[in-house]
């Protein structure tokens, strides 16, 4: 996946393969996953990432509750996906490391919307909760779509920038998964939040996480606005948590 720097243009993301492992759902944009124009929002297209990922595990036979974390997600809206819309998901590798893996996602509407995501996830040993080396099995199914792609995991957002506005952003029970952490769609929920309530919306996004939120953590959300480009920060303790770099148009 192509670097994004801090003043965002559109990254380079591999292209659905001819040969290796692709697979594909389809589903209906509901009320729940749109902002008030109807637009599928950044937290909805965030859990429809993790479930085609739990979905295409489950499919080639592999542990669907192995854990894996998300490090770092692109997503390019080309054309907005639109309540009622039937959309089409096509996931495979766009490459890997030692322990981790890019996991590249199409979103095809019917109705015209098309969404671009690339996003790495960290394979973790169950009993340390470490990153661990991608099984055989892992290779065996993703390495020939992959095309012998290398990819990093070496972060690319800078710190909160001073000046920045800053408010409290309350953790929920329903933000955080079965490992105890805040979960990457509800972390995406602070970012669309926060564009709408700046009246934008994204047309280019990347997200990572430095580190992860944790249950008892207090929260605080900084963001700034240059431009075209909204940065957005979730900080705990003084350590930033997850930021977001975002290509913005009004809403």
């Amino acid at each position: 996946m192509a670097e994004l720097p801090a003043d965002p243009t559109e990254p380079e993301l591999v292209p659905v393969p001819t040969t290796g492992r692709t697979f594909t759902t389809e589903r209906r944009v509901r009320w729940g996953d749109t902002d008030v124009d109807g637009h599928l929002r950044l937290d909805a297209t965030a859990r429809y990432l993790q479930d085609i990922a739990n979905d295409d595990t489950r499919d080639a036979g592999h542990d669907p509750m192995a854990p894996w974390v998300v490090r770092r997600t692109v997503v390019v809206v080309r054309r907005p996906i639109v309540l009622g819309e039937v959309v089409s998901l096509t996931t495979f590798s766009g490459g890997h490391g030692s322990r981790w893996a890019e996991r590249r996602t199409r979103l095809v509407g019917a109705d015209g919307g098309l969404v671009e995501v690339a996003a790495l996830w960290v394979f973790l040993d169950p009993a340390t909760g470490r990153p661990a080396k991608l099984t055989a099995e892992f290779h065996a199914t993703y390495d020939e779509a992959a095309g012998g792609r290398e990819v990093k995991a070496r972060l690319q957002h800078g710190p909160p920038a001073e000046g920045a506005d800053v408010r409290p952003w309350p953790l929920r029970s329903t933000d955080l998964d079965s490992l105890g952490h805040v979960n990457n769609a509800a972390t995406w929920a602070a970012v669309e939040d926060e564009l709408s309530r700046r009246g934008l919306r994204a047309e280019l996004a990347a997200l990572e996480y430095p580190d992860a939120t944790s249950p008892d953590d207090v929260v605080e959300l900084r963001c700034t606005v240059d431009g075209d480009v909204a940065s957005v920060w979730l900080v705990a303790d003084g350590k930033v948590r997850a930021s977001a770099v975002v290509r913005t148009v009004p809403a």
